[in-house]
C-alpha cells in the first residue's frame, strides 16, 4: 500500500513547501484528501499507513510527509505546542481563546477538526449558539477568516529538531 503511495504523491503536489501550502488551507487540504480516497487512499488507509510508521497521534500531513520526503511525524500535540505562540499572538484575546479550543479539539480528535464544515459545531460546543459565539468574538466573517488563517501557521516548517517524534 505504501509503495502504491509513493507512486501517487508526486502527481498531487511537487514539493514539501507546495504540500504544506495545500495542507495549510482547509479547502484545498480537503480537495488533496478526495483525490488520494479517489486514488484509494482513504480515511481508512491512511490510518493504516499512519500505525505502521507509529504516528497514530500524528497529522496526515506527516504521514504523507513521511511517505514523500521521509520527514520524521511529529505528534498533533508537539506542532501545537511548537506554534501555539506564533498562533494565538495574531488575534485578540477572545478569539484566542476560541482558538486555543480549536487546538485542542485537533490534538484530541484529529485535522478533520479544522475542516470548514466544522466550524459552526467548534462555536457550538464552545459557545452553545452561533449567536452566542458572534456576540463573544464578532462576525461570523471574522471568526470564519481566523480559523482558516491560523491554519497556515500551524503547518509551517518547524524551527525545532523533531526528538521523540514517533513516540506514541
Amino acid at each position: 500500500m505504501i509503495e502504491r503511495l509513493f507512486g501517487e504523491l508526486p502527481h498531487l503536489f511537487k514539493d514539501e513547501d507546495e504540500l504544506r501550502k495545500l495542507w495549510s488551507k482547509p479547502d484545498t487540504r480537503k480537495a488533496l484528501l478526495q483525490g488520494l480516497g479517489e486514488k484509494g487512499f482513504g480515511v481508512e488507509q491512511l490510518g493504516e499507513i499512519s500505525r505502521m510508521i507509529n504516528a497514530e497521534k500524528s497529522d496526515v500531513f506527516d504521514v504523507l510527509a513521511y511517505i514523500a520526503f521521509a520527514l520524521p511525524p511529529i505528534t498533533r500535540l508537539d506542532r501545537v505546542q511548537e506554534r501555539r505562540a506564533t498562533i494565538i499572538s495574531s488575534y485578540d484575546p477572545k478569539l484566542q481563546t476560541f482558538l486555543d479550543f480549536v487546538l485542542t479539539q485537533y490534538v484530541q480528535q484529529g485535522v478533520h477538526e479544522l475542516d470548514q464544515e466544522k466550524l459552526g459545531s467548534l462555536l457550538e460546543l464552545k459557545y452553545h449558539t452561533i449567536n452566542d459565539a458572534t456576540s463573544v468574538l464578532g462576525s461570523v466573517s471574522m471568526i470564519r477568516e481566523a480559523f482558516v488563517g491560523f491554519q497556515r501557521h500551524l503547518y509551517e516548517r518547524s524551527t525545532k529538531p523533531t526528538s521523540g517524534a514517533l513516540e506514541k
